[in-house]
């Protein structure tokens, strides 16, 4: 009876989200190409939301997910444009698939589901949401995490059909956003990263509660190994993909490498502020006395209109005098913060700032970024399982081992690069082996998994496919060990269907003593 009644709701929560949606598209000056697309995305979220939530824990649940979908589509997407192969737009888009105006609320996309999905996640976001207190970095992280979330917005959309997990690697965006971006939300939750992106204004730094939340959970050497890598990777990434951020930060260098001349000699420098103060207390005593002398202004007048073109000249000497008193102000600001930098503390705090800024900008002279990117994401990868172990360590509960049991299946599934996920990268074994094992522990322990052998080795060896396997609910898993001559086979069941074979390579000799459970016989791994 329960069941039936949870199918109605489930009924009429979909016609109520399909009206809401209906009801904001009939004001919306979309063609009916557009509002169909929105309507068909709509109706598959719907259908495979309920597998992407099992599958991959921590996300928010199918009502808010839909609902900010609709809001977003509501207050963001003023003008929606389906391009089709002969329209004009194709000739705005060029070699895109699609192209998002904030600015202008627009969109122009090829009718594919998940480039639009991508496209309203994507015009949602506000640019800034690392404070601009973090010098390079305040940009490309704030771009890293965006793309991360858009990446993650498509997901349920692009993976799940409402009877399979699929991941066609090519679809994904950006592999290298997408796999730090959880990265973040495993350790951190996906809550704390929602709330930092809808950041608008800076009075929080999320930035500074992230390392904190780092810390506490993980540990200060931990912390500072994420933050490290994830800051270069996000400048190497802006490298990557934006070739006019590279020409900038590589103007950006040259500048700071002669600030950084400058101010190597503390007593050169200091020399060079206190020339530079003079300079400006004497430009702000000749703006005084020729704004308060008629004659002087009008003199002032005469000589910066005979250099200015004709488009430029000043019109009157009222406006020279509220320019010239908008000069004494950014003059007076220089002031200021040239007696900052004769503080000791001030110049030692400048010239860390200037120092770090460079070492982030140093990276543009990697020859072979997309190499660095792989190394980075392999050392970011091996932090990670670190600190995922010291997640789960203190956990002893049934419920939640299970869940890290599926978040860990997801983790190891994930595209490491367009050709393997994380569980198949060799200079990742020996990390993904050890948590495998800790989680398999607990799971035994706590009597969620069956104990398939007691020599561990073994155990090992068959269990960590529930860990490489794409069955909706692992709880339905069914394992039969196979003897043929020789050799020995795993086989995996989907309750009653066949789903994969798999040879033990190494345990064809295997002794019946060494295992808890029979050959031939089918038996299931969750309890």
């Amino acid at each position: 009876m329960q069941n039936k009644k949870e199918k109605l709701f489930n009924k009429l929560v979909k016609k109520d989200y399909n009206s809401k949606l209906e009801i904001i598209l009939e004001k919306k000056p979309f063609d009916e190409n557009a509002k169909n697309l929105l309507l068909s995305i709509l109706y598959k979220i719907e259908a495979s939301y309920k597998d992407y939530e099992k599958i991959k824990r921590n996300v928010m649940s199918k009502e808010e997910y839909i609902e900010r979908l609709i809001n977003l589509i509501q207050e963001n997407c003023d003008n929606i444009t389906i391009c089709q192969i002969n329209s004009k737009e194709k000739n705005i888009l060029q070699d895109k698939t699609f192209l998002v105006d904030k600015e202008n609320k627009r969109i122009i996309c090829y009718p594919i589901e998940r480039k639009m999905l991508y496209c309203i996640a994507k015009i949602s976001k506000n640019d800034e949401i690392i404070k601009k207190d973090y010098p390079i970095i305040g940009e490309t992280l704030s771009n890293l995490i965006n793309i991360g979330n858009n990446i993650e917005t498509v997901e349920p959309l692009r993976d799940f059909n409402g009877y399979s997990w699929t991941t066609i690697y090519k679809e994904v965006e950006s592999i290298t956003h997408n796999i730090i971006y959880q990265n973040l939300r495993i350790l951190l939750g996906q809550e704390f990263l929602e709330k930092m992106i809808k950041n608008k204004e800076f009075i929080i730094d999320y930035m500074e509660i992230l390392k904190n939340r780092l810390e506490e959970k993980y540990g200060a050497k931990n912390q500072k190994d994420i933050i490290n890598i994830i800051e270069k990777l996000s400048v190497l990434l802006e490298l990557q993909y934006n070739p006019k951020k590279k020409e900038e930060f590589k103007e950006e260098k040259i500048k700071i490498e002669e600030k950084l001349k400058k101010i190597s000699n503390k007593e050169t420098y200091i020399e060079m502020i206190s020339k530079e103060k003079k300079e400006l207390t004497q430009a702000i005593k000749i703006i005084d006395e020729t704004v308060n002398d008629k004659t002087l202004l009008q003199e002032e007048y005469s000589k910066r209109n005979e250099k200015l073109p004709l488009k430029e000249k000043i019109f009157s000497v009222r406006i020279l005098s509220k320019l010239m008193k908008e000069e004494r102000e950014e003059k007076l600001n220089k002031l200021e913060k040239l007696n900052e930098l004769l503080n000791p503390k001030k110049f030692v705090s400048y010239k860390k700032e200037i120092e770090q800024k460079y070492e982030f900008l140093k990276l543009v002279e990697i020859k072979d970024v997309n190499k660095e990117i792989e190394t980075m994401l392999v050392k970011l990868q091996k932090i990670f399982l670190k600190c995922y172990q010291l997640k789960i360590r203190n956990i002893n509960e049934k419920l939640k081992i299970l869940n890290c049991i599926y978040e860990f299946r997801y983790y190891s599934l994930l595209p490491f690069n367009f050709e393997k996920n994380v569980s198949e990268i060799n200079a990742l074994q020996k990390e993904l082996k050890e948590v495998r094992r800790f989680l398999l522990d607990k799971a035994q322990e706590l009597k969620v998994v069956a104990i398939i052998s007691k020599n561990k080795e073994i155990d090992e060896e068959i269990l960590k496919n529930i860990f490489t396997i794409r069955m909706i609910t692992l709880e339905d898993v069914y394992i039969k060990l196979i003897k043929e001559k020789d050799k020995l086979y795993l086989q995996l069941f989907d309750e009653e269907i066949f789903e994969e074979r798999i040879e033990l390579k190494d345990f064809g000799n295997i002794n019946k003593k060494d295992l808890e459970i029979k050959i031939n016989k089918k038996i299931k791994i969750f309890n």
